[in-house]
């Protein structure tokens, strides 16, 4: 069995799957398992192939991509979600994250990016950074913030000082610098964060900041 990080394609726009397609066959360590055209296909291909990362068109015929990333993503063990959009600023997109998605990546991003972008999220990363969610979720109405949940409670002060940090867009190196902390010792603070309030990365932890109004 192949150790390479297996990729399915969902665009709706057959050429542009094909460039992208070419780009990842080019990589040693990757490799496309499926393509879809729309979100129905999208799920057949998963269920089929079982891929780490799939690459998420947002707007597309039949079933859209926020549907079908849901859908996926309800499933047991789901791979990673990163969604595809032709807009900077995007509702979709900041939906997509909420419901799970790791991330957004620009149709017209930089090769190199794109291919840096399944890396990271194949190895448990989000793909945006912290501030970009912050920027992204700061355009849009927010919904009434729900209550803090008790996990929230269990956080020390310092974790929740860190916290904040982190849910305003600071990178660990910023809070280290800020905090006058190693980076080692951030990087420990903050997997213990995300490991008491269930988060699986420092995107989902900024939109937990946002729905329960500590943002």
């Amino acid at each position: 069995m192949s150790d390479n990080i297996r990729v399915v394609l969902v665009d709706d726009q057959a050429l542009f799957r094909a460039g992208i397609r070419m780009l990842i066959q080019s990589q040693p360590d990757l490799e496309v398992v499926g393509e879809a055209g729309d979100g129905d296909e999208a799920l057949a291909v998963v269920a089929a192939t079982a891929p780490d990362v799939v690459l998420m068109d947002i707007r597309m015929p039949v079933k859209d991509g926020l549907t079908a990333t849901a859908e996926i993503l309800a499933k047991p063990n789901p791979p990673r979600i990163v969604m595809l959009t032709t807009f900077d600023l995007d509702e979709a997109a900041a939906r997509a994250i909420r419901q799970g998605a790791s991330g957004f990546l620009l149709k017209d991003a930089d090769p190199e990016f794109l291919l840096a972008a399944i890396r990271t999220v194949y190895s448990g990363s989000s793909v945006i950074a912290a501030a970009a969610t912050r920027e992204l979720f700061a355009q849009f109405s927010q919904p009434a913030a729900r209550a803090l949940p008790a996990e929230y409670e269990t956080l020390t002060d310092r974790e929740r000082d860190i916290f904040a940090l982190a849910a305003r867009g600071l990178s660990n190196s910023e809070i280290a610098a800020r905090e006058y902390l190693s980076e080692a010792t951030v990087k420990t603070h903050i997997s213990r964060i995300l490991g008491k309030l269930q988060l699986r990365d420092r995107v989902q932890l900024v939109v937990f900041a946002f729905e329960h109004g500590l943002a």
